[in-house]
């Protein structure tokens, strides 16, 4: 992804930002710890494979979740706390990336295509786990996307993250 520097003149230099997976959790069941794992393998339409969605009838936004790694850092800050990435229990930890652009549009995970369907607010599920008084209402429309796998194959830690 490049960003040009604001307020920039054509003939200035550009920033370049790479867009790339920093983080990988999955669990294997609902409500248990998330495992941060260094690869998983995908089907699509179905899911991640030995994660609490995967399914033969799996809906099309439950089967990848992600979240901008500067969000949760965001979130640390304006909260005086310092919760783990891991903890907020989304697949993919992003770096890079705005999400929220990404709702309807396809992206590439390393070799694997993913669709962005809805964003995926907080719930208040999570904020009773974390034991964060404000989390939903302070997360709102920065909790990540839900998508839908669409390839399959694997993906890794610093795999790089493209828009199709």
């Amino acid at each position: 992804m490049t960003r040009g520097v604001e307020g920039s003149n054509p003939f200035s230099p550009t920033i370049i930002i790479m867009s790339e997976v920093s983080k990988i959790c999955i669990t294997k069941k609902s409500g248990e710890l998330m495992q941060d794992v260094k690869t998983i393998e995908v089907t699509a339409k179905k899911g991640i494979i030995n994660d609490r969605y995967f399914s033969d009838r799996s809906d099309q936004d439950t089967q990848i979740t992600l979240i901008e790694s500067e969000n949760i850092d965001y979130y640390n800050e304006i909260s005086n706390s310092n919760i783990s990435y891991i903890d907020f229990r989304r697949n993919i930890i992003t770096k890079g990336i705005n999400l929220n652009e990404l709702v309807g549009k396809e992206i590439l995970i390393g070799k694997v295509r993913i669709k962005g369907h809805r964003l995926c607010n907080p719930c208040k599920y999570l904020q009773d786990k974390l034991q964060q008084k404000n989390l939903v209402k302070n997360l709102l429309n920065r909790g990540g996307l839900r998508c839908e796998i669409l390839s399959n194959g694997k993906i890794f830690v610093s795999d790089k993250i493209k828009i199709v």
